[in-house]
């Protein structure tokens, strides 16, 4: 009798999982990073040490350099009004159209793994007019635009489109106005 019950239990919990249903997390298939870049507004994003601080205002601006990396230039307004900003730098997946690696360490620490993080566009508008980011483990999500506000239609789809993924958005936070 207490196999049964252990079996059963199992069972139970493996058809509960979300994420066993869950579509894999992909990037774009294809990633035109002149078009990508320039300036956008965070429209909502999955709780993170690192924008803690960040009550609104969230931008995010993208910069090709030379040498084929991306500059990474993020800022927001904190609760007390002021203006905090972090520059950092974004290299290209080699072969992974979609992908990049993006750190806000020194450059004398760029050889360290530890310091680049996963920065997948894993859904992204046709006319480059939103995006949604997040990372391969589920812990980072930004849905993006280049207006400072969103359909909330609009927002409902592109919010679908992750929850298909398995991003658990009930901590997600909306830090811009939906229309």
């Amino acid at each position: 009798m207490r196999l049964r019950n252990a079996w059963l239990v199992l069972i139970a919990l493996l058809g509960s999982a979300p994420l066993w249903a869950a579509s894999p997390v992909t990037s774009v298939d294809t990633l035109d990073m002149g078009r990508y870049a320039g300036q956008w507004h965070e429209i909502a994003h999955l709780p993170v040490s690192f924008q803690k601080k960040c009550v609104g205002d969230i931008t995010a601006t993208y910069a090709l350099r030379a040498e084929g990396r991306i500059s990474v230039h993020n800022a927001c307004r904190t609760a007390d009004g002021a203006r905090i900003a972090a520059e950092g730098v974004a290299r290209p997946v080699k072969g992974q159209p979609g992908r990049l690696q993006v750190r806000f360490a020194p450059d004398w620490l760029a050889w360290l793994p530890l310091v680049w993080a996963d920065y997948w566009v894993i859904a992204l508008d046709p006319d480059y007019q939103w995006a949604l980011v997040g990372d391969p483990d589920r812990k980072y999500l930004w849905i993006l635009s280049r207006a400072p506000s969103m359909d909330s239609a609009l927002f409902a789809r592109i919010r679908s489109r992750a929850e298909a993924m398995g991003y658990d958005l009930a901590p997600l936070k909306v830090m811009a106005p939906l229309d």
